[in-house]
């Protein structure tokens, strides 16, 4: 490999390393700086390294800034009409005390199917707070779990954009693609559950005072938190549902305020809390499932090319209303008007929603600064540069794709960019190295989990929702996307003997 490129690269994550751990700045200025020097190092010149510093930002929030922004938003407003709590409560008793962390990876896992993780991720995780805060402990586990379990299915299952293209790319059987992919996330979720269980407790104390106060109320957890609710010993429980029903436990809708004269106490029910989450989520599967559908039909051409994709009426209207920002707009109008009560006055509504803006800023800036990290990486070459070295290493067969995924992975971050940068490495190789295109897909798909780090944009929105940082943040994050792929490969070792 080129000695220029590898010292851009490993310079470029040591300056991250350096300045979150070592320095005064946050990780947004850290980001910057790094993409400053690996594309000085790499040898661009001054001016293409601002382009693509402005570029990547652009792009990365185009895609997803604007997700950020309503979804948090939609989760204040779940918030503060006790609508997330309803769904905890709900949630819980159907499930069962103790078995949160297996509900939540499974949840995610079925979620990010269709819906990029990001997305998804800021939907869901109203949902993982309310049943931390209802508990009074967790939250770090109900989060990592949450998180890995869209990775699973974000990474392994069509119609997620990226298998769908490895699988065009190599020629793959679309179908055989799904049920390998479905077939290795389950087996993978008990990985998500168990790092989870065994990191999470290990990183509570951990949690940034900002987000321990809005999961918990306050910023220290009492004593009595290993008790499912903390009302003290002498508090009433709702055995079926294992919440404390005491008096001491706060109204989950006391931010509605005091309900006028003659008006009946602000209560929110299950179905109802669940339909601003529920719309959009349908609404963008049904886009997913038509647009891969109408794909198909037209044939190989579409599938590898969008350029040549044309898409059919019904399809193209679908695609509209299911774009998670059309989508995500409509579950915030249903959640201002169909959780708040109606004597709620429209000052307040914008205030709850100047919150959440505000609190959405940083990640939206964090999350786009990891993108121009990217687009640096991508643009000076070093990824290219990773792939052609390994698919010239003698390994067998079914690791050369899965190790090109994996190093292009920590190179630039983005684990769709990993898996389609090695499809398109090993098409070529498929048949010279002795496995399927099926094998082969399965493997990109796999190695493109590894190590979920800074120049991830995913990594900061799991990290800054979870009020992780640092050691901390890699430990919980980064370890459980790295456990994930290393449950991958004797999994891929195993399926290589039959397909």
């Amino acid at each position: 490999m080129d000695l220029q490129l590898l010292a851009a690269l490993v310079l470029g994550i040591a300056t991250i390393i350096v300045i979150v751990l070592r320095t005064r700045l946050d990780a947004f200025v850290a980001l910057l700086i790094a993409s400053l020097v690996t594309g000085f190092v790499a040898g661009a010149p001054a001016s293409k390294v601002i382009e693509y510093i402005t570029t990547g930002f652009g792009t990365t929030l185009s895609s997803i800034g604007i997700v950020i922004g309503l979804g948090v938003g939609l989760g204040k407003i779940l918030e503060v009409s006790g609508a997330a709590d309803a769904l905890a409560r709900t949630f819980v008793r159907a499930l069962g005390k103790g078995r949160e962390p297996w509900a939540m990876g499974a949840t995610g896992a079925v979620v990010s199917i269709p819906v990029f993780c990001d997305s998804g991720y800021v939907i869901m995780n109203p949902l993982a707070r309310s049943i931390a805060r209802v508990k009074r402990a967790g939250y770090v586990t109900l989060a990592l779990a949450l998180g890995c379990g869209m990775t699973l299915t974000h990474h392994l299952v069509p119609p997620t954009p990226g298998p769908l293209g490895v699988a065009g790319i190599l020629g793959a059987d679309l179908g055989g693609l799904v049920l390998a992919g479905l077939a290795f996330s389950v087996v993978l979720l008990p990985v998500v559950v168990g790092y989870a269980k065994w990191m999470g407790p290990k990183l509570e104390s951990e949690i940034s005072t900002e987000v321990r106060e809005a999961v918990y109320g306050k910023a220290e957890i009492p004593a009595t938190a290993a008790r499912v609710g903390g009302g003290g010993a002498d508090a009433p429980v709702d055995k079926a549902s294992g919440y404390d029903d005491s008096p001491a436990q706060p109204d989950p809708a006391a931010a509605l305020g005091t309900p006028p004269a003659g008006a009946k106490p602000h209560r929110v029910g299950a179905f109802t809390a669940f339909l601003p989450l529920l719309v959009p989520l349908l609404l963008i599967v049904v886009n997913t499932v038509a647009t891969a559908i109408d794909k198909n039909s037209q044939g190989e051409a579409a599938l590898k090319d969008e350029t040549k994709y044309d898409p059919s009426p019904v399809p193209e209207a679908l695609a509209f209303i299911g774009h998670p920002v059309v989508a995500l707009l409509i579950g915030l109008v249903l959640a201002v008007y169909v959780l708040l009560p109606r004597w709620i006055p429209r000052s307040k509504v914008g205030g709850w929603l100047a919150e959440a803006a505000a609190s959405a800023g940083l990640i939206i800036l964090i999350t786009g600064a990891g993108g121009a990290l990217g687009q640096v990486l991508r643009e000076t070459g070093v990824g290219d540069e990773l792939a052609e070295t390994i698919s010239s290493w003698s390994l067998p067969g079914v690791l050369v794709p899965f190790l090109v995924a994996s190093l292009v992975r920590v190179a630039q971050g983005s684990g769709t960019v990993a898996m389609i940068t090695a499809a398109s490495v090993s098409a070529p190789l498929v048949d010279g190295l002795g496995i399927s295109a099926l094998l082969a897909a399965l493997a990109c798909c796999a190695g493109s989990m590894v190590f979920s780090y800074f120049n991830d944009s995913y990594f900061w929105v799991v990290t800054r929702f979870t009020g992780l940082d640092g050691v901390a943040a890699m430990r919980g994050w980064s370890g459980i996307t790295t456990a994930v792929w290393a449950g991958s490969l004797p999994l891929l070792l195993i399926a290589s003997l039959f397909l």
